[in-house]
């Protein structure tokens, strides 16, 4: 029974006394003796005393037991990047995996059957710094088949495990989009570039939402419906009735323009709240015939186009790829068609040299503009934008050979002939850098080698 408080001395004593008790109970609760070795049927009893059942249709298929309580806060979502300590034994106390012998943690991403089915639905239920142990039964575990030399057939195994720590799934390589799913979507099919969606959205950005509303859109044209390109570059990833939160940098979400009609300033990361709702694939490449592609390849260059006049870059390069996607492997038959076909691959990448230039991936300019090269020696756009980017990595000399290539195509190209020049000065500049750094160099040099000097003769 507890005291009622009449003064701050009785108010602490209650909250002494509620402190006490809960750690009293979950002390008792998350103490687990298990001695080994022991049949299936004890084990499940000991553990359905002390633990909870985490499985969705509570078989006790995965019991498990807290032996030390995480952080408070959430716990990891289906998709996320998560890090263990684990240690697995069978039934009989025979120890047959262990992270920790192998001074390594384990990493997965939860919820993605990359792991035994028991881990999956383990730790999801975790808190970080939680250590734990699961009882898993075979169908949650190896199976009726087992592991050979490790895991009897049908065993029942037990798992200590460790939450170090867990983070969204990364979904571009510059870790620009990073994806938490809250409901996990229906199939294995997802949308595609050309794809109709029907999704909800929920944007805030700093803890303030700005936006809510269903909207349906072209997967790769989502700039039309005043979409972000985070969302629309994640759609390819979600499957129907997916929710996932996305989490934005500033060059998939609103740049450095911002977005005046929410209020958002420029270089601000946002969230969205995800749902999609339906989608209707597009034709796949291989689904189409050759005279299909090329009718909706004009419409697919004008707006990529639109979106590079626009300053929509990234929009851009998600068009002209498809392009690129479509017609690569294609012949044509007939003199006229393969001609066609040509001009086209040509055009995407010498436009997509032109996008990754403007957004400062030089190495990728190379690529498409030696793309073009393969097909025309002699193409002066292609050969005038590689020697851009090789001048801005700083490959003066490759860069001259471009320009000076151009001009062998067009001697009336002044902007070559002007970066002939500015290649000329830049390699004198690096050549009169290199100068002072080794006379530094060796001046240093020298003026150690003379103290040695002077020392040797002193002693």
């Amino acid at each position: 029974m507890l005291i009622t408080p009449k003064n701050e001395q009785c108010r602490y004593l209650n909250e002494l006394l509620l402190y006490c008790r809960y750690h009293l109970v979950n002390s008792s609760r998350s103490y687990l003796h298990i001695d080994l070795p022991m049949d299936a049927q004890s084990a499940t009893a000991v553990f359905a005393a002390k633990g909870i059942d985490v499985t969705p249709n509570k078989d006790q298929g995965v019991i498990k037991v807290v032996k030390h309580p995480g952080l408070d806060g959430e716990r990891p979502m289906i998709g996320d990047r998560v890090t263990v300590h684990y240690s697995g034994k069978l039934l009989s106390g025979k120890k047959f995996d262990c992270s920790r012998d192998r001074k390594e943690p384990f990493c997965f991403n939860v919820g993605k059957g990359q792991v035994l089915r028991a881990w999956d639905i383990g730790v999801l239920s975790m808190q970080k710094g939680e250590v734990c142990t699961f009882l898993c039964k075979p169908d949650y575990a190896y199976g009726p088949a087992g592991n050979p030399n490790k895991i009897p057939p049908s065993s029942t195994v037990i798992f200590e495990m460790e939450l170090l720590k867990f983070e969204g799934e990364m979904l571009t390589d510059d870790g620009g989009i990073v994806r938490r799913i809250k409901v996990k979507g229906d199939g294995y099919s997802n949308p595609n570039d050309g794809a109709s969606v029907d999704v909800h959205l929920e944007g805030s950005c700093g803890g303030r939402l700005f936006d809510s509303r269903d909207v349906s859109f072209i997967v790769g044209e989502g700039e039309d419906k005043g979409v972000p390109l985070g969302v629309d570059r994640a759609m390819d990833k979600m499957q129907k009735g997916e929710c996932c939160i996305l989490y934005l940098k500033p060059k998939y979400g609103f740049g450095s323009e911002g977005k005046a009609e929410y209020k958002i300033g420029p270089d601000k990361d946002v969230v969205y709240e995800v749902t999609l709702k339906d989608f209707q694939r597009a034709k796949e490449s291989w689904e189409m015939d050759l005279n299909e592609k090329l009718d909706l390849v004009v419409g697919v260059k004008h707006k990529g186009n639109q979106y590079f006049k626009a300053g929509r870059y990234y929009q851009a390069l998600v068009q002209y790829q498809r392009i690129i996607c479509w017609l690569e492997m294609e012949c044509g038959t007939g003199r006229e068609q393969q001609k066609r076909i040509q001009d086209f691959v040509l055009t995407a990448h010498l436009n997509l040299a032109l996008c990754f230039l403007r957004i400062k991936e030089f190495s990728q300019v190379v690529e498409n503009c030696n793309k073009v090269i393969e097909l025309d020696e002699n193409n002066e756009k292609a050969l005038y934008r590689r020697g851009e980017a090789r001048l801005l990595r700083n490959e003066f000399s490759l860069a001259m050979e471009d320009f000076q290539q151009v001009l062998q195509v067009n001697p009336s190209n002044r902007a070559a002939r002007a970066q002939i020049s500015n290649c000329q000065n830049k390699i004198k500049e690096h050549h009169e850098q290199d100068k002072k750094t080794y006379a530094n160099m060796f001046q240093k040099f020298a003026e150690r080698d003379a103290k040695v000097c002077k020392c040797t003769v002193l002693g």
